[in-house]
């Protein structure tokens, strides 16, 4: 026997050729398989699909003689209670404040309250012009001024014959101007405030320390002199100083200081509007409504 050359390689197939052979075979028969299985029938396909289209709600065709309802699943499996209305139910339907809103627009609450608030000013003018009246002599010599701001009636007293120079004492003769100004004050209503300025030149003496104390004593002065006449409500009086900080004028002349040295009496009267409820404005515009069906 002749030897066998070692770089030869061995005589037949090597193994691993029988297995891979045994997989093709395998992996042949299982796609003839498939492709044997792929055969289709189309009365089976058409039963699962229509069993497709029932379990998925999908209707191609709709035959309806009024609007499809849903279909409630808690009513199918759920028998219906009774049910009660609760208390906050009745409060809503039985309360009256919605009732009285309905219909009032915004541009009508701010209609209402212009013209109460300009009835209010005109109301204030016109108390304003019966103490200029009352005050006319005063008013021409220069003593005293009237004007009215907004809410507010300001009786404006000059230094000019109510007080001296540096000094917070009432010049003798002035009790009868205070004595008006009293009676107006105690006429009308609101909250008095009694307010004393002063220039910008600076005090500094025994009595008074600086402007602000001067100031401020001035507008006692004036007060205790109203809290002394009968009719007057100590709770209607506020004393104020100013000193030099509220000039009417600036402080660059002799004149303007002398218009700034003065204690103003402010008669603050209440805004109408002020807590104005929906039911009043309601009520004022059903006024107003029968009064313009009254006059037609």
């Amino acid at each position: 026997m002749a030897d066998e050359c070692p770089k030869c390689p061995p005589a037949g197939a090597p193994l691993w050729l029988a297995t891979f052979a045994d997989l093709m075979s395998l992996l042949m028969c299982f796609f003839v398989l498939l492709l044997s299985f792929a055969t289709m029938d189309v009365a089976k396909f058409k039963q699962m699909a229509h069993s497709m289209d029932e379990a998925f709600g999908v209707q191609k065709d709709i035959v309806a003689d009024e609007i499809p309802m849903g279909t409630s699943i808690i009513a199918q499996h759920f028998s219906p209670a009774q049910t009660e209305p609760t208390p906050l139910e009745q409060i809503k339907q039985t309360t009256k404040q919605q009732t009285a809103e309905l219909g009032i627009s915004i541009e009508d609450i701010d209609d209402v309250k212009d013209r109460m608030l300009q009835a209010k000013i005109e109301e204030i003018e016109d108390q304003a012009n019966k103490i200029e009246g009352s005050l006319a002599q005063e008013i021409g010599n220069g003593l005293v001024s009237v004007e009215t701001e907004g809410l507010k009636i300001i009786i404006r007293i000059n230094e000019k014959g109510s007080f001296p120079s540096g000094a917070a004492v009432l010049k003798a003769g002035f009790e009868p101007v205070m004595e008006k100004i009293t009676a107006a004050v105690n006429d009308s209503v609101g909250i008095v405030n009694v307010a004393g300025h002063t220039d910008d030149i600076p005090i500094s003496t025994d009595w008074y320390r600086s402007n602000w104390e001067l100031a401020a004593s001035r507008s006692v002065t004036v007060a205790h002199y109203m809290l002394k006449t009968k009719g007057t409500d100590p709770n209607r009086i506020v004393v104020q100083g100013y000193a030099d900080t509220k000039p009417l004028v600036p402080n660059d002349s002799a004149e303007n200081r002398a218009k700034n040295r003065r204690v103003e009496i402010i008669i603050t009267q209440e805004d109408p509007t002020l807590g104005l409820k929906t039911d009043d404005i309601s009520k004022i515009i059903q006024a107003d409504s029968l009064e313009d069906k009254s006059t037609q």
